[in-house]
């Protein structure tokens, strides 16, 4: 998970504190959510005209640090 991905679980309260240290709940799940919700902006993008389909897929996946 990237320092955005990161960021973004502690915005929306995706954290805990155990014994001093962050902890994030259920990241696999984090990590799911994020390439879901990229694969979604994709095809929106692409419903738009927006450009090719994977090219933007990628780089939205590296922005968001999710590994395919």
């Amino acid at each position: 998970m990237n320092e955005l991905t990161k960021q973004l679980a502690e915005q929306a309260e995706l954290l805990q504190f155990v014994n001093g240290m962050t902890c994030y709940r259920q990241q696999h799940k984090l990590e799911k959510l994020a390439q879901l919700i990229v694969q979604e902006c994709s095809s929106v993008a692409i419903d738009n005209g927006c450009g090719d389909f994977v090219d933007i897929e990628q780089k939205l996946f590296e922005h968001f640090g999710v590994e395919t």
